[in-house]
């Protein structure tokens, strides 16, 4: 059974129709990478499995829980909506840590407010609080940042704070963890320390989507690629088949350009 079922989602701006009849499924334990050019769509699509942005229409699933259904408003409650993120962990371009608060604390953060709600939190809070601490340094040392617990965003790379971002993505369990670029605001050194990050998660089986323009690292981690141009999915399918042989034109077009460019700088290097 697919751990994420999306069916005929649609989001739309004003007149302006973003996502179109978008269709697809995620087994447990898979990574899928989405892929385009800037604008379609594949940003917007994140930010409504993740209800930072409420759909239009269709239906999202996961593990078998209907999330959202645009014919049925009791599934587009506002105040489900913190409930239904627990299921998604995110992971932005841009960090988005609390730059008040340590690598340590960013990590901690989510997993002490909700343990506020606990039953036992009053009874136990000193033990629970220890916990999620040991918990969170364990994630920082599983991202190779345990020396760095203690530092502020400010003090840290780029790598460092994606490494805590995913880290504080994680933190929560998720059943899906989404990458928005996740390195596309990096330089090509501190590029490789978050796909290997991203590349030992895939080895262990932790349920992802990636959007990336990360080609080859697309075709090497991924088990599944879309392609999306336009709000619309034009294809979609094993790693190395939509990568190597795509079927559609546009496919080959957008996979021709990016290449290209990829040739580019390398050879300006």
């Amino acid at each position: 059974m697919a751990i994420l079922e999306i069916t005929n989602l649609e989001k739309h701006f004003g007149a302006t129709q973003v996502l179109k009849d978008i269709s697809f499924s995620l087994e447990k334990g898979q990574a899928l990478a989405i892929i385009g050019s800037s604008g379609s769509g594949k940003t917007t699509l994140l930010r409504c499995l993740n209800f930072l942005e409420t759909p239009n229409g269709g239906r999202i699933t996961v593990g078998g829980e209907t999330l959202f259904d645009a014919n049925d408003p009791s599934t587009q409650r506002e105040k489900e909506v913190r409930k239904k993120r627990l299921h998604f962990g995110m992971v932005f371009q841009s960090f988005n840590l609390f730059p008040q608060y340590t690598a340590l604390q960013n990590v901690m953060l989510a997993s002490q407010l909700l343990a506020k709600e606990r039953p036992d939190f009053k009874a136990r809070k000193r033990e629970i609080y220890h916990e999620i601490e040991q918990q969170s340094r364990e994630l920082l040392r599983r991202m190779g940042l345990e020396d760095r617990a203690d530092h502020y965003p400010h003090q840290l790379s780029g790598g460092q704070q994606q490494r805590v971002a995913i880290a504080r993505a994680l933190a929560l369990h998720p059943d899906i963890l989404c990458f928005d670029e996740p390195t596309s605001a990096l330089d090509p050194e501190l590029t490789g320390e978050v796909l290997k990050v991203i590349r030992s998660l895939a080895e262990q089986k932790t349920t992802m989507i990636i959007v990336t323009h990360e080609m080859m690292f697309a075709r090497d981690v991924a088990d599944q690629i879309i392609f999306m141009d336009g709000g619309v999915i034009v294809e979609q399918g094993e790693a190395h088949q939509v990568i190597d042989h795509p079927h559609e034109e546009r496919t080959r077009q957008f996979l021709s350009r990016s290449l290209e460019k990829v040739g580019k700088t390398q050879d300006g290097e």
